[in-house]
């Protein structure tokens, strides 16, 4: 669905781990070359950096941005361009979740989510597309979430977040419309990665149930076909949209939920 992406530069943020990993694997296997963020092991994302830098012929690279720091992701765009090119494809995916109560959620918890998740794609976005109108030729996803679209109680501070990376995906969209840019939101239903495995503890305080439960009657509960989005098919929706088969297609929230939203 996709031609060879050799010679373009992709930049995914939140991106050691879960599907930003997933995605930047499926872009440097396309040829890209890729520059990965987050935090973790260090041993760890060395040795996905060499798996990266396997499949495209070298051409990978670490940034340890702070997502909640815009100076840390100016500094970020700008070692990309310096070591691997301007970003032609970028991929705002940084996330972290807090489940609780809105009378009982910490403030410092509602600042982080919203500067992780929100902020940081308003600044790399921002600092990315320069080049890519430089260039006449762009691509930005914008990892949203089944809660972009609607919304699941104790999570206002995500629900919110992703809510508005769907505003600012059609308000960019519409801004470089005529530039040879694209700007899309791929919005999953539950995936199951260690975002979301990582939040069923929170979620059995919260509702008063066990981890088999969390597991079936909420995360699984709205998705009929009763199982997890993949991390490849995600993948694979995503390498379309950076094809010149979908130039088409901008400002759009595709949905990828195991029919979550037929209901």
């Amino acid at each position: 669905m996709t031609a060879s992406l050799s010679g373009k530069t992709a930049l995914i943020t939140g991106s050691t781990s879960g599907i930003g990993l997933g995605f930047a694997h499926a872009l440097a296997a396309a040829g890209a070359s890729v520059m990965i963020n987050g935090f973790g092991d260090a041993a760890a994302i060395a040795a996905e950096v060499s798996a990266l830098a396997a499949k495209n012929g070298g051409k990978a690279r670490h940034h340890g941005a702070d997502m909640s720091r815009p100076a840390d992701i100016r500094d970020m765009v700008a070692d990309c361009t310096a070591h691997l090119g301007t970003p032609d494809i970028l991929i705002n995916n940084a996330g972290i979740q807090h489940v609780a109560p809105i009378d009982e959620f910490p403030d410092d918890k509602w600042d982080a989510v919203i500067a992780i998740i929100l902020s940081s794609a308003f600044h790399a976005t921002k600092a990315a597309l320069p080049g890519m109108k430089a260039k006449g030729w762009g691509r930005i996803i914008n990892t949203g979430s089944m809660h972009s679209l609607v919304a699941s109680p104790y999570k206002s501070a995500y629900n919110a977040a992703k809510h508005g990376i769907a505003g600012l995906t059609k308000t960019v969209a519409l801004e470089v419309a005529t530039q040879g840019i694209t700007v899309n939101c791929i919005c999953p239903g539950y995936v199951w990665t260690p975002l979301v495995e990582n939040q069923i503890p929170d979620t059995m305080k919260a509702r008063g149930m066990t981890y088999d439960q969390v597991v079936q009657d909420v995360l699984l509960d709205k998705q009929p076909q009763k199982a997890f989005v993949e991390v490849e098919q995600l993948a694979s929706l995503m390498l379309y949209l950076v094809s010149d088969g979908a130039r088409a297609i901008t400002g759009s929230m595709l949905s990828m939920d195991g029919g979550w939203t037929a209901q």
